[in-house]
This record gives C-alpha cells, sequence and structure tokens, in this order.
C-alpha cells in the first residue's frame, strides 16, 4: 500500500501559552520532537488539535509554523474540514499557501447531510484544491457515515488520495481497500495494527504525542516480517490507549495533561473543554511510566 503522506502520522495537538493564546514556538518545538521520535506525518489543526475553538488566522499561523520547524522532514495535512462547504474550501487554499502537503477533510457535521450532499461536498473541496485530500470518516463526532458506495466513487477523483478511518467498520474498509488506490489510515490507536495488516498504509495517531517511538515500532515490527512481536507491542499499548481515548475524556485533553507533566509544550485546553482533575492526570502519568518502561 502506498503511503502519500508517510505511515506513522500525529495528530497533534496545538500549544497555547497559560493565558490561552496560540504558542507558536511551543508548536515548532513539539513538532521537531515528534518527528524526532519517529512521526513522518503531522496533522495540525484536526480535532485534536482544537479546530473548532481556534480561527482561521491561528491555523495559516500554526502550519506556517511547523513546516518552518520540520522542513521536508515529514509531511503536514492540515486539518481545514468544516460543517461548511464554502469555508472548507477557503481554508484549503490557505493552507496550501501556509505550506501544507495535503488537506484532512472531515464528513461535514451536525447537519446530517445524505450521501450525495457529502459527495459533492468533498467533490467541491477537491476541484478547488491544490493538494491531495485525505478524507475522515469519524461518524461518532459528525453523526454521518461516508459509505463505502461513496468512497468508491469519490476514489475516482485524482486529488482525492487517502482515508482516515474511524468508523470501526472493517469490513467496508477492506471492501474500498480492494477495490481502489485510496490509502487507508487508522484514526483510532486501537486500530493501528488491524488495519496496517490488511493492506492499511499507517496511522493517523493521537496517541503519538504522547509515545511517537512505541507506536511507530509496531509498525517497524511489521514490515519487518516479525508479526507477533508487532502484536505484543500493540497489546503493551493498549492500556494508555484506553485510557487516553476510550475513558470518558477528548482525547486532546488526556494528551494535553501528559504533555504538561512531561515539560513538553501543551499548556492548556480551550473552552468548552476542561483540564483533566488530578486523579485522572496521575493515572495517565503511571500508565505512560509504565510503557515507557516496558
Amino acid at each position: 500500500m502506498t503511503s502519500p503522506f508517510g505511515r506513522a502520522l500525529c495528530a497533534m495537538i496545538t500549544p497555547f501559552t497559560e493565558s490561552g493564546t496560540l504558542d507558536l514556538d511551543g508548536a515548532q518545538r513539539l513538532a521537531a520532537h515528534l518527528v524526532a521520535g519517529g512521526c513522518d506525518g503531522l496533522v495540525p489543526s484536526g480535532t485534536t488539535g482544537e479546530s473548532p475553538t481556534t480561527t482561521d488566522a491561528e491555523k495559516s499561523a500554526l502550519i506556517t509554523a511547523v513546516r518552518e520547524a520540520v522542513g521536508d522532514r515529514a509531511a503536514i495535512v492540515a486539518g481545514v474540514g468544516t460543517s461548511d462547504t464554502r469555508h472548507t474550501a477557503e481554508l484549503a487554499g490557505e493552507a496550501e499557501k501556509a505550506g501544507a502537503d495535503g488537506l484532512l477533510v472531515v464528513a461535514p457535521y451536525y447537519s446530517r447531510p445524505p450521501q450525495d450532499a457529502i459527495e459533492a461536498h468533498f467533490r467541491e473541496i477537491a476541484d478547488v484544491a491544490g493538494l491531495p485530500l485525505m478524507l475522515y470518516d469519524i461518524p461518532a463526532r459528525t453523526g454521518v457515515r461516508i459509505e463505502a458506495e461513496t468512497l468508491l466513487r469519490l476514489s475516482a477523483h485524482p486529488r482525492i488520495t487517502a482515508v482516515k478511518d474511524c468508523s470501526g467498520d472493517f469490513l467496508a474498509a477492506q471492501k474500498v481497500l480492494s477495490r481502489t488506490d485510496l490509502a487507508y489510515y487508522a484514526g483510532c490507536d486501537e486500530h493501528n495494527l488491524a488495519l496496517y495488516a490488511v493492506g492499511g498504509a499507517g496511522y493517523v495517531s493521537t496517541v503519538a504525542n504522547v509515545v511517537p517511538d512505541r507506536l511507530r515500532a509496531v509498525l517497524d515490527a511489521f514490515d519487518a516480517g516479525d508479526t507477533a512481536r508487532a502484536a505484543r507491542l500493540q497489546q503493551r499499548a493498549t492500556p494508555l490507549i484506553e485510557a487516553m481515548m476510550a475513558a470518558g475524556l477528548p482525547g486532546t485533553v488526556t494528551t494535553k495533561s501528559l504533555l504538561n507533566a512531561l515539560s513538553l509544550p501543551a499548556g492548556p485546553v480551550r473552552p468548552p473543554l476542561r483540564a483533566a482533575d488530578p486523579d485522572t492526570a496521575a493515572d495517565l502519568a503511571a500508565l505512560h511510566a509504565e510503557l515507557r518502561a516496558a
């Protein structure tokens, strides 16, 4: 499977100062740290990056800063998806100007458009964009699926090249994989190895913010033919993945809790998100330390 943006992508958080302003110096330091840890792609301004509460100008500034920090050592896939087709197209243009290599475009959320409207939305963005698109299927957040048949039709567009899959529907993913050249990236960390094993391109990971090397090692072991080791490494990461992504708090909150504890750039979350409570923060730190010691 071709991986147009690399294999190990991090859904990067957006660092803020303690007063809540954009921390561009922190973003550059974090981006460099993630690339050094094994990430060959970074995805700024996704929902992990608090895109609903950052301005268009902040999004552009963030892409520019990250590009300056990592140069050509990693691909940058900028989150530009909104529930407004026109606004998404505008963000796509600004992301290209700021130095992005690709665009992450989520299905239009809240309004729950039918499949023909979802398809038209993506086609309009792809028609006007100068960069390749990664479509983001996360129905638990958007309220709509990008159905397999829709993806099959969209795959014919030359600028629609990849999918970030948070659908949990492995049959649909394999159906699209078997009939298209779309690169499929796991968007849920618990599926990183499973999707890769059936032909996926890699992952777009929130957990990679805090253990980029541990997640990259899973793919490296699989590529080396040591599938048993790959499985063990994925299993070792499972307790931290569960705590960060499936314990009732958004991944942005748990990630920033850990990064702050590790003295890496993060800062506060923006409302309506709230910081993890002390007990949760302590539990996360213990699980992180346990994985790092393994």
